[in-house]
């Protein structure tokens, strides 16, 4: 069934006492929305590979005790052909959540798989595609980010869902947002579907924020329609988040390892996704993607330009942190362990392309000083801080963006080196920003990779701050600004990329919704460019 939320549906747990609410995770709250029982949230596969599945689900018994499920994957719609099978116990500790890895499956084939409960309740029947193995022509991903439920419709997701020619789906992160509805969305008559209504801080509110996102029906829709792969960004747990810390955790806020460590836990619950941190998944021998943690694991924190900006003498002081707290060697966005995970990832593939799947932006943008007439006269006080400092970043040849890899050269050098060394053919896949992007991305001779920076979903970019200014003007002047990497920007639309894979080239497509404020598959002219094998650098179609 599709769960829909509402408040009434939400006051019907008081019925179940304080006590409810406070056991482990409060899992009475997040399990018992109006009594719902059942599978609640339809199916998803993940972790593709060339001859296994996770498969997905969610089922709350009427017991509200511990529950076995089945899972069947078959070959055939009518599941007449079973290929494998499988069990699992799944109940409160795990919000009723489970995931099931299925063996036994044949390289590049469309599987059915289905649920079954112990009354014999099926679950609704989803579809799914294991990896190709060996020679492999052809090969199509969608790509998306920032789908925050509170500013629109997911009709990104509903379109590719309609597809018949997607091999795989990939998840560049904020997949939810943590903020109170009001705290960021465009108002009420989107953010009335979010639960809690507060932002999100302890495993209970975590846990019934994805419950919230999980029951709209073209997420569910794009889910049972093919794998997704999925990387966390920071509005999984909250937003600016490091190792250490987070822009949006304040101190009456509880300890952020408790918060960050509930934040983890549910993503790993909710999603169809393995235990390991970072994965390598093989597309034959065409394509390899890296999956990677860029956000909480790890990463140190960024420099803050904040100091530099408040000094009496600015541009003195940017210089100064140009020249040494940006160029710090230990900064890190991967970790030591990961990088060298995938350094030795790139240096023993064979396949030809790599593809590196990254939270934020790889790719240096710098703020041209004709931003500020760009600024609604009504704009957000912090959008004008934040141009403002990328307009004095810029003076001082530093990129606008701390949080991205902007914020971490010595690291962003590494790995753009270690591509370089093992004659990658690299394509970094990127999102958070909330708009689209093209960089060429530079090595120590010459350029190492490309990025296709993907647009969100729903959350708005430069066009909320921007008003009534002419956005083919802002990326012309942003593209202008920034000669030595980026190659286009886009800076109004909502979508999804396509990527198409060949042994010669690779071709990304931003897709532009016509709208998300109203239900629709309608698209605008899409944007393509491509990148040649052996060539590193993009060339518009």
């Amino acid at each position: 069934m599709t769960l829909i939320i509402d408040r009434r549906a939400l006051l019907a747990t008081a019925a179940f006492g304080l006590g409810g609410l406070m056991l482990p995770g409060g899992a009475l709250a997040a399990q018992a929305i109006g009594g719902l029982t059942g599978f609640t949230h339809n199916v998803a596969s993940g972790e593709p590979a060339p001859d296994s599945m996770l498969l997905w689900t969610r089922f709350v018994p009427a017991s509200g005790g511990a529950v076995k499920l089945r899972a069947e994957i078959a070959s055939d719609t009518e599941f007449t052909k079973i290929i494998s099978g499988g069990e699992m116990v799944t109940g409160p500790w795990r919000d009723y959540t489970a995931k099931i890895t299925l063996g036994g499956l044949t390289p590049g084939s469309r599987y059915y798989y289905r649920f079954i409960a112990p009354d014999g309740t099926i679950s609704p029947a989803g579809k799914t595609k294991t990896l190709p193995a060996g020679k492999v022509a052809k090969f199509n991903i969608a790509i998306f980010s920032c789908s925050n439920l509170g500013f629109g419709f997911f009709n990104a997701y509903a379109h590719a869902a309609a597809r018949d020619d997607l091999d795989l789906a990939l998840h560049m992160g904020d997949y939810i947002y943590e903020y109170a509805p009001g705290g960021y969305d465009a108002g009420p008559e989107f953010s009335k579907k979010i639960r809690p209504e507060s932002e999100i801080i302890s495993l209970a509110d975590y846990r019934l924020r994805y419950a919230s996102y999980r029951a709209d029906p073209d997420l569910q829709a794009l889910h049972a329609s093919a794998p997704m792969i999925v990387i966390q960004d920071d509005h999984e747990s909250t937003n600016d988040a490091w190792e250490g810390g987070a822009q949006n955790h304040q101190n009456n806020e509880g300890d952020w390892s408790v918060r960050k460590n509930a934040a983890l836990q549910v993503w790993r619950e909710w999603m169809p996704i393995g235990e390991a941190p970072w994965q390598s998944y093989p597309i034959g021998d065409l394509a390899t993607y890296y999956r990677t943690d860029t956000r909480t694991i790890a990463r140190s924190q960024p420099p803050e330009l904040t100091g530099a900006l408040s000094s009496s003498d600015i541009a003195k002081a940017l210089a100064e942190f140009r020249d040494g707290a940006w160029m710090d060697n230990a900064a890190t966005m991967l970790g030591s362990e990961q990088e060298n995970w995938l350094y030795r990832g790139f240096a023993r593939d064979q396949a030809v392309w790599t593809l590196l799947g990254v939270g934020t932006n790889m790719g240096y943008g710098f703020t041209p000083e004709s931003a500020i007439s760009w600024i609604s006269p009504d704009a957000d006080k912090r959008a004008v801080a934040y141009v403002s400092r990328g307009i004095a970043a810029t003076k001082a040849k530093l990129p606008f963006n701390m949080d991205n890899w902007g914020g971490y050269p010595k690291a962003r050098a590494r790995l753009l080196a270690a591509a370089q060394r093992a004659q990658s053919n690299l394509i970094v896949l990127t999102g958070d920003s909330h708009n689209g992007w093209a960089f060429d991305l530079p090595g120590e001779r010459g350029f190492a990779g490309v990025e296709f920076g993907g647009h969100s979903v729903t959350s708005p970019g430069f066009e909320q701050a921007t008003g009534r200014t002419d956005p083919q003007k802002v990326a012309r002047e942003m593209v202008a600004a920034s000669p030595d990497e980026m190659r286009w920007m886009d800076a109004s639309n909502r979508g999804y990329m396509l990527l198409s894979l060949t042994p010669q080239s690779a071709t990304n497509e931003w897709i532009f919704m016509d709208t998300v404020k109203a239900k629709s598959l309608a698209t605008k002219p899409p944007h393509r460019m491509t990148v040649r094998a052996g060539r590193n650098k993009l060339e518009a179609i």
